[in-house]
């Protein structure tokens, strides 16, 4: 049975996208930064619910030595690696003049450098097994840029660039290298805002509403079959036409 790896998968959209590729057959491996990202959490119960099985690998995949470890582990655990989501990332947001240094690089290591330590490891993989599809998430953000998020803005762009280049590099191998691009999907984040923030985000929107989690999952689902096998260093923009 073929395998998909999800980073940043214990709870948000890697959880949604985790559940969604378990219903379509995968065996799961999920990754978070810490067990307690797990707590108070079902998602591996859910996911066994659908009969395939599944394994939790605690790893911060900024850290390349880790990201490398782990990679070894899901691949000995599970036999092959043919799907990796990379869907790990943060936000710490502020305007430029405003932004520390600190700020910038967390986020440019979590959200930029997890992406090419993951696709670095398991492309190896993929390489040897001359297959394989890797879906990364970047967002409407690093399309269009996006006050205060200069830090995210960058590194989701610098995710499309990499999809580009890696579908370039691997796709000879038989491995596919696409990227999503979500809008304003709705979370506990955005519960959180103001009525008047609501409706100044919603007013961008042709569709007029947010996008669920579900949504994000099933395009990545597509993604990862076999009705996109001539689909590659392609950005999908799921944004509800935020863009128009």
């Amino acid at each position: 049975m073929a395998t998909a790896l999800i980073t940043g998968s214990a709870r948000g959209i890697g959880a949604a996208i985790a559940l969604r590729l378990a219903k379509d057959g995968y065996n799961i491996a999920l990754n978070d930064i810490s067990e307690k990202m797990f707590e108070d959490n079902d998602i591996i119960d859910k996911i066994k619910e659908t009969g395939v099985e599944v394994e939790k690998f605690i790893c911060d995949v900024s850290d390349h030595a880790a990201v490398e470890t782990t990679v070894k582990a899901v691949k000995e655990r599970f036999g092959t690696i043919d799907v990796l989501v990379n869907n790990a990332g943060i936000t710490r947001d502020g305007l430029m003049a405003r932004m520390s240094e600190e700020q910038y690089d967390m986020v440019v290591a979590v959200n930029q450098k997890s992406v090419f330590n993951m696709m670095k490891f398991v492309g190896s993989v993929m390489m040897r097994q001359r297959k394989g599809r890797i879906i990364n998430l970047a967002s409407v953000a690093g399309l269009y840029g996006n006050p205060g998020q200069i830090n995210y803005s960058a590194t989701k762009a610098a995710i499309i660039g990499m999809t580009k280049t890696v579908a370039k590099e691997l796709g000879s191998r038989g491995i596919t290298c696409n990227a999503v691009a979500p809008g304003f999907i709705k979370t506990p984040m955005t519960d959180k805002l103001t009525d008047a923030q609501r409706e100044m985000m919603l007013g961008q929107i042709a569709m007029k509403r947010y996008g669920t989690v579900d949504e994000i999952a099933g395009v990545v689902s597509f993604l990862a079959s076999d009705d996109s096998s001539y689909v590659t260093g392609q950005v999908i923009e799921i944004s509800g036409g935020l863009s128009m």
